[in-house]
């Protein structure tokens, strides 16, 4: 029987170490893809070799996602990789990767501002675009994670929300552009984990919040495996955000 595999970006922690553990629990074998993280992503296959007894069908595959070169590496060897060749193709590409920083507008720099739109929307752009004959032969599935931040103002967010509307587009796009071969599909993660600079932020956010509570990386993990076993489903964005998207 084959195998399903998946490429996560940006795998070593929070949602991208969630999602990864859980495909990794249901089968598939799993690119982890991290930049620094090589410590966490080992300890995500160690901690799935405790539990089951068996190694973890998993590679893990360093990239810096702001390198022209990393990335066509990075590319080459999901192309060249023999599991993708042994199991028809790449069956998931997870585009998690990202940064997240608070800058008033006034001070945001222009490198930053291409840093946010490089790892947002350009990574996602070439990692679909050359793992897509992957993608094809799999009839794939492509999500981005995006974000709530659609409609509203987020203080010191401008170029991080900007970009990841960026991405948000990106993916409704392609969702019509590959299709009917590749689906594209979208998870937005509402109040999930706080960064340490906005825990105030984060307690007013949820105050808003219809469930009343913060959600789990887990749940967003499960989104995305829902998204992976729904062979109808393209073109849609789930935000997990405990109701927050509809919240007057």
């Amino acid at each position: 029987m084959s195998q399903r595999v998946a490429l996560i970006t940006g795998s070593g922690k929070r949602i991208g170490a969630a999602t990864a553990s859980l495909l990794l629990s249901e089968g598939w074998f799993v690119f982890l893809h991290v930049r620094n993280s090589l410590d966490e992503a080992r300890t995500i296959l160690q901690d799935f070799h405790d539990k089951h007894g068996v190694s973890p069908a998993a590679e893990i595959l360093q990239a810096d996602l702001n390198s022209d070169e990393e990335i066509s590496s990075l590319i080459d060897t999901v192309l060249r990789h023999e599991i993708v060749e042994n199991n028809g193709g790449l069956h998931a590409l997870v585009h998690n990767a990202s940064i997240y920083n608070s800058t008033d507008f006034e001070e945001v720099s222009l490198e930053t501002l291409r840093l946010n739109n490089r790892i947002h929307i350009e990574v996602p752009f070439l990692l679909t675009q050359g793992l897509l004959p992957l993608l094809k032969s799999a009839q794939g599935c492509v999500i981005g994670m995006v974000d709530t931040s659609v409609g509203r103002a987020w203080n010191g967010l401008s170029h991080y929300t900007a970009s990841k509307a960026g991405l948000r587009q990106l993916m409704i796009n392609l969702a019509g552009d590959l299709a009917p071969e590749v689906r594209v599909n979208c998870v937005g993660p509402g109040a999930i984990v706080a960064a340490e600079w906005e825990s105030e932020h984060f307690e007013s956010v949820l105050q808003s919040v219809p469930l009343g509570r913060a959600g789990d990386v887990d749940d967003v993990a499960k989104a995305v495996q829902f998204l992976l076993d729904s062979p109808y489903l393209s073109g849609q964005i789930i935000n997990v955000d405990g109701g927050w998207s509809i919240a007057p």
